[in-house]
């Protein structure tokens, strides 16, 4: 970042509110991936999270999108 120039900003601690889409990325991942499995290698919780991240951006319904899809979304516009 300092080799490019962009200067780095950080949340204060304990004030997740200053950053809600990232909490709320960070909590469904905890809920969805990491609290369910025992992973036996890295290259496992790789495959997990990708198959999860698929659902996540395509499957699930979004709030912003009247409660669709992404897809669904896309179809209908």
């Amino acid at each position: 970042a300092m080799k490019n120039d962009i200067k780095l900003e950080f949340i204060e601690p304990g004030s997740p509110y200053q950053n809600g889409f990232v909490e709320r990325f960070n909590r469904s991942y905890r809920e969805k991936v990491l609290d369910l499995y025992l992973f036996e290698s890295l290259q496992e919780v790789r495959e997990i999270t990708d198959e999860w991240l698929d659902i996540y951006n395509y499957e699930r319904p979004n709030d912003s999108l009247g409660d669709m899809t992404p897809i669904g979304y896309l179809k209908a516009t």
